[in-house]
């Protein structure tokens, strides 16, 4: 055995360059590894309501939202807060059902949809995009209409 050092490694030249994103950030999945969609999207749906209502937490659907969506819901988290406690009103859990889905995929690896939900004084839409991302569904934006 020999009391060399290795050798340093070769340095880079100076004309190629990365960027951390390409190698940290989420990469995109393939719609084949993917799991259906259409349970995350009546789940999601169903938390989304409840979160909004004040009967459920946000956190428990941050890891299958993007920082975006989990910072717009907190948002709207907030305001219907305040209105409930302007109307002195105590968050409840909503009655609702779940009605029809339409789905769409406009690329590889994207859902695009919109879940109906019938609940006892209106029906809303619920648009979902989801993404394949590190080969699970993230949704990357969420709107109640």
């Amino acid at each position: 055995m020999s009391d060399a050092l290795p050798a340093p490694a070769p340095a880079r030249p100076s004309h190629v360059r990365f960027h951390a994103d390409e190698f940290f950030s989420f990469q995109p999945a393939d719609r084949s590894t993917l799991p259906s969609p259409e349970p995350l999207l009546e789940n999601l749906t169903r938390c989304v309501i409840e979160i909004l209502a004040g009967a459920r937490d946000l956190e428990q659907i941050s890891r299958w939202v993007t920082d975006d969506v989990y910072r717009h819901l907190l948002k709207r988290v907030v305001l219907s807060s305040k209105a409930r406690q302007a109307k002195g009103q105590v968050p409840t859990r909503p009655t609702f059902t779940i009605g029809s889905t339409s789905l769409c995929e406009p690329r590889a690896g994207v859902v695009e949809a919109v879940v109906i939900v019938r609940g006892r004084v209106r029906a809303r839409a619920v648009a979902i995009r989801l993404e394949g991302l590190d080969n699970r569904w993230r949704a990357t934006a969420i709107n109640v209409l």
